[in-house]
């Protein structure tokens, strides 16, 4: 008897209850090897491939591109061992019983489903296995022809516009292979964008990163239909919000999936008015649903207060350039601020703590894992760097484009994305003086950077211009109180004005 096993969608760590399916990289028919990434999926903190711990053929995969699966849920199924000779198809199944066997058997599977874990095995090289149809399969669901005269097998259910979003459905040898082309975008003359040519649907969409691919998904775009401006037709960010751009001025974003709601009065997309305007309902779901969750928890559980000052940066200015034209790596202003705050942080150690709310004590930390806010396409993120404390400036800077670079790629692991101590947000960056920041729950204290301007100034008893930043000190009243906060914010501003309070603490 084939033993067929059932892969779920595994524990992916940090409270994780779902994930939603970014892209497939297996399909139906293929041998995978154990701890082969099978599929793409996105959770609220970030994007990861999950690995399979079976080797074998893949007989089914469950839930289309798109769709969010909750953890437990069936991803796909595996045949392993020698049963797969059993499999209809001779010559084919006896190939994949023999990759199933040298990839490992049920028994042999790593059982690591983690992100990041399992064997240091290298994954065989994929091949596709073809077994015949059944009678009543090939006539239900005759092969396409390509535009090189060959028969494209229907080995996987693409999703309809019915079933999209509609997880625990298989994929299943034997399909119809239907792919679903949102109505009227990405026709030639229609959009503005030109058309692939005919053929162009077989292989893989060249799209710049999975952020541009679900873009396009979440606004029905069928990236197909789209010639890149990007390197050998590459298809760039640009390109599908010129596309959409071009669908919205031409009423034809039909496969959008957010609820357009028409009421009376409001202009439709062949002029004509009805009673009210119009509503746009956009869902709170992935990093977006997990940022609101994370505020609403903050601002009903903690007691916070905030305080402010403004500070003469002229001399921190000063200081970094005279860092910087001593050769070597540039330091940041934020690994300047990151370094001022570990040293406050030394001195009032309140501040880098949380409150264990069961047990009614507060916590204090030994270490600075210290967060920081990162802008991205995908939502506001908060990169940890761990032990602070211990990084020089150098090694913050370099620490700190890491992980924004990593955060703007979508490539951050759940683990740099948890475990921070004390958030600094940089909100200067876009242009504002102050703030009254929102502690990173279960935080109990968060530094606010407004933008480092000029501004008149009295210094040394005479007005001048000076280089001048808002410094903003939201915290936990239950941690400390205003003595201890007021301490603190005045210290980093220290700091600011006077460098070289630090070499104390250096």
């Amino acid at each position: 008897m084939a033993q067929v096993l059932e892969f779920k969608l595994p524990d992916l760590g940090e409270g994780l209850t779902e994930a939603e399916i970014v892209r497939w990289l297996v399909e139906v028919g293929d041998v995978v090897a154990v701890d082969q990434p099978v599929v793409e999926v996105e959770t609220a903190k970030a994007m990861v491939e999950v690995p399979c711990p079976y080797g074998g053929v893949v007989t089914a995969r469950f839930g289309a591109e798109g769709t969010e699966l909750p953890v437990g849920a069936p991803l796909l199924t595996v045949a392993v061992g020698e049963s797969a000779e059993g499999r209809p198809g001779g010559g084919a199944s006896a190939a994949a019983a023999e990759g199933a066997r040298g990839q490992g058997s049920a028994a042999e599977g790593s059982g690591n489903v983690l992100v990041g874990y399992g064997t240091s095995q290298a994954p065989a090289r994929r091949r596709r296995i073809r077994p015949a149809e059944p009678a009543s399969a090939a006539s239900a669901a005759p092969a396409a022809p390509t535009a090189n005269g060959r028969l494209r097998p229907t080995v996987e259910t693409r999703e309809t516009a019915e079933t999209r979003g509609t997880p625990g459905t298989p994929e299943t040898r034997g399909a119809p292979n239907t792919p679903q082309t949102p109505g009227g975008t990405g026709a030639t003359g229609s959009t503005g964008v030109p058309s692939r040519t005919p053929g162009a649907a077989d292989g893989p969409v060249p799209v710049i990163s999975p952020l541009v691919r679900r873009l396009a998904r979440q606004n029905g775009l069928d990236l197909r239909e789209m010639t890149g401006s990007g390197p050998d037709g590459l298809i760039l960010r640009a390109d599908v919000e010129y596309a959409l751009r071009a669908a919205a001025v031409q009423g034809r974003t039909a496969g959008e999936p957010r609820t357009h709601v028409a009421r009376a009065g409001a202009p439709t997309a062949a002029g004509a008015t009805t009673g009210t305007p119009a509503v746009t309902r956009v869902p709170l779901k992935g990093i977006r649903g997990a940022v609101a969750d994370k505020l609403s928890r903050s601002r009903t559980e903690i007691p916070d207060a905030t305080c402010w000052v403004d500070a003469d940066a002229t001399e921190l200015m000063r200081t970094r350039a005279a860092m910087n034209a001593a050769g070597g790596p540039k330091i940041s202003v934020l690994a300047l601020l990151a370094r001022i705050c570990t040293a406050a942080l030394a001195r009032f150690p309140e501040l880098n703590s949380s409150v264990d709310t069961g047990a009614r004590e507060v916590v204090q930390y030994g270490d600075v894992h210290l967060g920081f806010a990162a802008q991205t396409d995908r939502g506001l993120v908060v990169p940890v760097v761990r032990d602070a404390h211990a990084r020089d400036a150098e090694s913050l800077t370099a620490e700190f484009a890491r992980l924004t670079e990593a955060a703007r790629a979508g490539a951050l692991a759940p683990a740099e994305l948890t475990g921070g101590t004390f958030t600094l947000n940089n909100y200067g960056v876009f242009g504002v003086d102050g703030s009254t920041p929102i502690i990173n729950h279960p935080e109990a204290a968060m530094l606010g950077v407004g933008r480092i301007v000029p501004k008149p100034w009295v210094h040394e008893g005479e007005l001048a211009v000076r280089q001048v930043v808002q410094l903003s000190l939201t915290f936990d009243h239950r941690v400390c109180d205003g003595g201890t906060a007021g301490g603190f914010l005045r210290y980093v501003a220290d700091c600011v004005e006077q460098p070289a309070v630090l070499l104390r603490t250096l």
